[in-house]
């Protein structure tokens, strides 16, 4: 494919990923020609859906100091939020979502409005995708929902998150009733709670608690039912403490989920030894995860999914402090009930939903809401993916979830696998999509590193292309 003298790109998603990607390419000295396109509907772009929401009562659950956008300057966030109104009286151990959804837009509406460093462009395109087929010179038609078509030498998918699955069936009636929330994150939809309104949580996570404390700041007063399978609350954060040794080359041999469990809990014994907290000896796994995944043939793979990836969430994805002390508080006064089980069925029953719940090895019991909030985890499985343009590129052989449905099949590079295994040389993404080569691909730290080493691939191509 031979590229314009003003290669084209076009990133689709204007969250964290698809920001952090536009701001990577335009340091790239070999894009100051390109012409780069964001396309994100929502009214401000950068936050997303993870930082969109206005509660300030939604806090980050990792410290400022591991959140900056530039992976080459560490404290950028940690600085910019010192000189914000909520930081008067010092910087927040715990910011708020929103405060970093500000930082975001910031930074990206500075490089929207900033004169351009070179000929090349950068536009925000407040619509969404619907088809990017292949034109006859090897380029993409993206076509979009308001009728602009952008032929781009490169499409980036940095779509974010997609909503949860239903979580019961068959009948999925309940998914078009009014006491059905299958977003928690929808602009106003909590706040059609009632104070006394009878509500049930399904999934015990990170975003369970954040609707606790949402109901809990509007005013809500009744007691709330959490289902959850392994029926725990995230752990919470210790103190700031230096980090553990890394011990990887230990690992680097383990083919199976059982002996690196092995080496991790000799780890733990011997920090233990030390006066150490097991956070930092898990911590120490990060930066590696990724490697000791791959590692793994598709049936550790697969154990690990089954047996350990719900213990490993509520454990490196932890709560702040003051999340965990207010859940505690509300648990003892008797406010927040945790269920251990499964939800298998939810019916309407006129102006309530009915829910079974099905715990271990008993026949189940009924719970009778009127609001039901689904907290589960999002729909991963980029087969069943209703968006117009994964289903438009689904059809066409462009894109393929991987067997074991954690996201798509791409290269080293985030190049996008065909349903005939040919690696794209157009379509890339970045973000939650790269689950199968990483197994976590959601984190600030990992998504600034994908964005920074596709921009340099991107350039990369674009030079070698016009030398040639």
């Amino acid at each position: 494919m031979n590229h314009s003298a003003h290669p084209v790109i076009t990133v689709v998603g204007g969250g964290f990923a698809g920001t952090a990607l536009v701001l990577q390419l335009r340091q790239q000295p070999a894009l100051a020609h390109a012409k780069i396109h964001l396309i994100e509907p929502r009214e401000v772009p950068g936050p997303g859906l993870a930082y969109t929401v206005r509660r300030p009562e939604y806090l980050l659950n990792v410290r400022p100091g591991a959140l900056s956008l530039y992976p080459d300057v560490p404290n950028h966030f940690t600085e910019w939020l010192r000189g914000q109104p909520e930081s008067a009286a010092g910087v927040p151990e715990f910011a708020p979502r929103t405060t970093y959804g500000r930082y975001l837009n910031e930074e990206l509406t500075a490089e929207l409005t900033a004169p351009a460093p070179g000929p090349g462009s950068l536009c925000w395109h407040q619509t969404t995708a619907v088809v990017a087929p292949i034109r006859p010179d090897g380029r993409r038609a993206v076509l979009l929902a308001n009728g602009t078509t952008l032929v781009s030498d490169f499409v980036v998918l940095a779509m974010g998150n997609f909503p949860p699955p239903p979580p019961a069936g068959p009948d999925h009636r309940y998914l078009h009733h009014d006491a059905y929330h299958t977003d928690p994150w929808g602009p106003g939809n909590l706040r059609r709670i009632g104070p006394d309104d009878n509500v049930l949580l399904i999934g015990s996570g990170l975003t369970a608690m954040d609707v606790l404390l949402a109901l809990r700041q509007d005013g809500h007063r009744a007691p709330v039912t959490v289902v959850a399978r392994h029926g725990r609350w995230p752990a919470t954060h210790g103190p700031a403490t230096p980090t553990y040794p890394n011990f990887y080359p230990e690992l680097a041999g383990e083919t199976t989920v059982t002996g690196v469990l092995a080496v991790f809990k000799r780890h733990l014994r011997a920090a233990a030894a030390q006066g150490i907290d097991w956070r930092p000896v898990l911590d120490s796994l990060r930066p590696d995860l990724g490697r000791m995944w791959a590692t793994w043939p598709l049936q550790e793979q697969r154990r690990f999914l089954r047996h350990l990836a719900g213990l490993w969430a509520v454990t490196r994805h932890r709560s702040p402090p003051q999340n965990a002390a207010t859940i505690a508080a509300l648990t003892a006064a008797g406010l927040v009930r945790l269920h251990v089980g499964t939800v298998k069925e939810i019916l309407p029953d006129g102006n309530v939903l009915r829910v079974r719940v099905r715990p271990h090895d008993t026949p189940g019991c009924w719970h009778v809401a009127q609001h039901v909030v689904c907290c589960t985890g999002p729909l991963l499985d980029y087969g069943r993916i209703a968006d117009p343009l994964v289903m438009s590129l689904r059809d066409a052989g462009h894109l393929s979830a991987d067997s074991l449905r954690l996201g798509l099949l791409t290269d080293t590079h985030g190049a996008l696998r065909g349903a005939d295994g040919v690696v794209s040389t157009t379509l890339f993404t970045l973000g939650p999509s790269r689950r199968p080569a990483y197994f976590e691909s959601t984190a600030v730290p990992e998504l600034r590193r994908q964005a920074a080493e596709l921009a340099v691939e991107l350039a990369k191509r674009v030079e070698q292309t016009s030398v040639s």
